[in-house]
C-alpha cells in the first residue's frame, strides 16, 4: 500500500514535485483554507504544470481547464487533510526512513541519488524542498494506512473459504509423495487399542523415527510391503480419505491419526512437487513503551528511556525488571517486555524498521510510533517454514487489500466532509 511511491515516481518522471515553485514570485497567495492549514496558489499552479508536462510526455489528453483545476484543488485538499491527520496521531518520519525512500525513488527512476538531485535541481527544485515533500507524502500514507487498517474487519470464515478456493486451484498441479500406515479395526481387534497405538506411532514419527520401518512393522494397508509408499500422486488421483486430509502441507508433515470404516490412518508427506515453499523470518523482540502526557513531554520521555538504556548497559538492572517497572504496554510488561517470535510486518512501520535493522542483542535508541515512545531489543531471529499456512496468508492479503481499498475511499469521504474548507480565491475573485 505504498501508494505514495507511485505518486512520487510519476512526479519525479517530469522532475516536478508538488512543492512550492522555486521561481521568484511577487507574493504567494492563499488559495484554500483547510482546517488550520492552507493550500497556496503556487501549489495549484505547480500541480497543473506537472500534469500538463506528464500528459505531453505520455501523449494523453487532459480535461477542460476548469475541470482540471477543480480536480487538482480537490486532490490538494485531501493531501492537506491527510498530512494534518499524520500530525494529529504523531506520525514522524525520521531521516533514516526518508533516505531509504529517496534511494528507492532513484532506483525506480533508473538513477543514482546524485543524478536524481541533479535532475530536480535543473528544474528549479531544491533538494531540501524535495526531501520535505517526500517526508510529507510518506507521513500522509502512514496515517492513512494506520487509521484505515483499524476499520478493516476480516472474519476467519472468510479467510478459510477463500483459502480453500485458492488451494483447489493450486492442487490441480501439485504432486505429493505419500507414505501411509493403516491400523485395522475389526475381527476382534480393539478400537481403543488401535487408536492408542496410532497416537504412539505419530509421536515416534514426530520424534524422528523412520516411517518406512514403522510401516513395515505395523501397517495393514495395501502398500504395507512397500513400506507404506504410495509414490507420487495429485490429489485427484489419491484415495478420497487421503485427499480430504491434505491441505497443501509441506514436505515432512505428519497427518493423523484419522479414522475411517476400516481403522486408523497416518500419512506422511515425503516430498512435494509444484508447491512453492514459503520461509519467513520471525523476530523475538522485547520493548519498553512510555507515553507522553500533558506533564511528561516527548523530550522528557526520551530522557527517561535513555536513562533506562544506561541502567541496562551498566548492569544496574535488567531489561525485564525495567520493563515491568516502567513499560505502559501491559501485555508485554508482565512478560519482561517480551513480544515473542513474530514476523516484523505485524508491527507499525517505525517499530518494524527497528526490529528489521537492529543486530541481535542491540538495544535501539528511543523512537516514536503512534503508540508512544519505545526502546526495543532484538533477542533472536529464526527462519520458519510457513508453506502450510501460505495459502491462508495469501487469502488474508487478498481480502485485506480488497477491504482496505474500499475503506480508504469511505475514510477519505468522511475526513473531507468533516473538514473546514474555504475557497479564498473565489472570495478574491468576487472582490
Amino acid at each position: 500500500m505504498n501508494t505514495w511511491k507511485t505518486t512520487l515516481l510519476t512526479l519525479v518522471a517530469a522532475c516536478h514535485i508538488g512543492a512550492a515553485n522555486a521561481n521568484v514570485v511577487e507574493m504567494d497567495k492563499v488559495a484554500i483554507i483547510v482546517n488550520d492549514g492552507v493550500v497556496l496558489q503556487s501549489d495549484i499552479d505547480t500541480a497543473l504544470k506537472t500534469l500538463t508536462i506528464n500528459a505531453k510526455k505520455s501523449g494523453k489528453s487532459l480535461p477542460a481547464q476548469d475541470v482540471l483545476v477543480e480536480q487538482v484543488e480537490e486532490k490538494l485538499i485531501l493531501e492537506t487533510i491527510q498530512q494534518q491527520e499524520a500530525e494529529r496521531i504523531g506520525v514522524r518520519i525520521d531521516d533514516s526512513r526518508l533516505n531509504s525512500a529517496i534511494d528507492d525513488i532513484a532506483k525506480n527512476n533508473n538513477q543514482t541519488v546524485e543524478q536524481l538531485i541533479t535532475s530536480i535541481g535543473e528544474e528549479g527544485i531544491s533538494y531540501p524542498e524535495f526531501r520535505e515533500q517526500v517526508r510529507k507524502e510518506i507521513a500522509a500514507s502512514e496515517a492513512r494506512n494506520t487509521l484505515v487498517r483499524r476499520r478493516v474487519n476480516i472474519l476467519p470464515a472468510e479467510v478459510d473459504n477463500l483459502a480453500e478456493v485458492l488451494a483447489n486451484e493450486t492442487n490441480a498441479t501439485v504432486q505429493y509423495k505419500i507414505g501411509h500406515i493403516q491400523l485395522r479395526v475389526g475381527d476382534g481387534e480393539d478400537k481403543a487399542e488401535a487408536q492408542a497405538l496410532a497416537n504412539e506411532l505419530v509421536q515416534k514419527l514426530k520424534a524422528g523415527e523412520n516411517f518406512e520401518k514403522l510401516a513395515y512393522a505395523y501397517s495393514k494397508g495395501p502398500k504395507a510391503l512397500q513400506g507404506g509408499d504410495w509414490g507420487w500422486m495429485r490429489k485427484e488421483e489419491m484415495p478420497t480419505i487421503f485427499a480430504d486430509q491434505i491441505k497443501l502441507q509441506n514436505k515432512g508433515s505428519i497427518i493423523g491419526p484419522f479414522g475411517s470404516g476400516v481403522g486408523f490412518h497416518i500419512l506422511k508427506i515425503e516430498d512435494v512437487k509444484g508447491l512453492e515453499t514459503v520461509a519467513v523470518t520471525e523476530v523475538n523482540a522485547r520493548h519498553i513503551l512510555i507515553k507522553p502526557t500533558v506533564i511528561l513531554s516527548d523530550e522528557g520521555v526520551q530522557k527517561q528511556l535513555n536513562e533506562i538504556v544506561r541502567q541496562i548497559n551498566a548492569g544496574e538492572a535488567t531489561f525485564g525488571e525495567l520493563a515491568q517497572q516502567y513499560s505502559q504496554d501491559p501485555g508485554s510488561a508482565a512478560q519482561d517486555g517480551n513480544l515473542g517470535y513474530q514476523t516484523s510486518d505485524l508491527y507499525v512501520p517505525e517499530f518494524k524498521h527497528q526490529v528489521d535493522t537492529l543486530a541481535v542483542g542491540q538495544i535501539s535508541a528511543p523512537f516514536k510510533t503512534v503508540h508512544g515512545w519505545h526502546i526495543v531489543e532484538v533477542m533472536d531471529r529464526r527462519e520458519v517454514d510457513r508453506t502450510d499456512s501460505a495459502m491462508k496468508n495469501k487469502a488474508y492479503r487478498i481480502l485485506f487489500n480488497r477491504k482496505f481499498n474500499e475503506e480508504v475511499s469511505t475514510w477519505l469521504q468522511e475526513i473531507r466532509a468533516s473538514a473546514y474548507v474555504e475557497m479564498v480565491k473565489d472570495q478574491q475573485n468576487d472582490n
